[in-house]
């Protein structure tokens, strides 16, 4: 006689309320575990690619400021244009306080970026005719354009080279086009009014979308064909992402030069005013 087996009695199914706290709970986990994922990426990208850019920007200072002793020991009548990624330029917004300066890179891609604020290749080069246009960080990577948005009309926006210092003042904004008069006479808006066309419509700042490259031409929204270099005006065009951790729209600030200093031999120390200004 073969005697059967029988299965062990099975439990019986967890009641549904568990099974729903169960789910709740491995999501929660799974919030929780995302949330810290997200806060290691802010701080990377707000804290730890500061400290990378910050290195490279003191390198690519370093290299500037040896190509520029050199070129005081031997003067070159047209020196050639910067190699692409290094740096030709020292950019200062004294609005911002006494120790905000970026060395100026070669182009606009995103390694160069990185490494701190770039010219656009084409654009204007300092103190030239027509507009030199820089874009920048907002976010992270040293965010030198942070507060763009905080630059009033007339605000200095001083650029050093290795012969020169040059003095741009933010344009009037567009709601102070119409009643302009310079801040009621404020001495730092010598200089700085709203510009007969074809510039009547470049004001301080504005916003546009990513696609709107003409904001940088020699006439900026216009076609940089259609007017020759000795009729264009000198400004300078700082450009970055808009709104901050957002790249939907840029921000664009204008400029008008207003004022240059040649380096002197005898004084190599002499520096502007206007970096004192606050």
């Amino acid at each position: 006689m073969v005697s059967s087996v029988q299965s062990p009695p099975q439990s019986p199914p967890p009641p549904k309320g568990n099974r729903v706290r169960a789910v709740i709970r491995v999501l929660g986990e799974l919030m929780i575990t995302a949330g810290l994922v997200l806060l290691l990426f802010v701080f990377y990208v707000v804290y730890v690619t500061d400290l990378f850019t910050a290195r490279d920007q003191a390198s690519a200072t370093g290299r500037m400021h040896d190509r520029w002793q050199a070129q005081q020991l031997h003067p070159i009548a047209e020196p050639p244009p910067p190699a692409h990624g290094a740096g030709f330029a020292q950019l200062y917004l004294p609005e911002f306080g006494p120790d905000f300066d970026f060395t100026v890179l070669e182009g606009t891609d995103l390694k160069t970026l990185a490494r701190g604020p770039g010219h656009y290749t084409g654009t204007a080069w300092p103190g030239e005719q027509g507009n030199f246009a820089v874009a920048g960080h907002r976010i992270g990577r040293g965010a030198p354009f942070n507060d763009l948005d905080k630059l009033p009309s007339c605000a200095p926006i001083v650029v050093e080279t290795a012969t020169h210092w040059y003095v741009y003042r933010v344009l009037p904004m567009g709601d102070e086009v119409a009643g302009w008069n310079g801040h009621g006479g404020d001495p730092r808006c010598r200089g700085v009014a709203p510009i007969p066309a074809p510039y009547d419509q470049v004001v301080g700042r504005h916003i546009v979308k990513p696609a709107q490259g003409e904001v940088i031409h020699p006439v900026p929204g216009l076609d940089p064909a259609a007017f020759p270099r000795e009729q264009l005006t000198r400004l300078i065009t700082l450009t970055t992402c808009n709104p901050e951790f957002s790249a939907r729209e840029r921000m664009i600030i204008h400029g008008v030069l207003t004022k240059q200093y040649p380096k002197v031999a005898e004084h190599p120390d002499l520096r502007p005013p206007e970096l004192e200004e606050r």
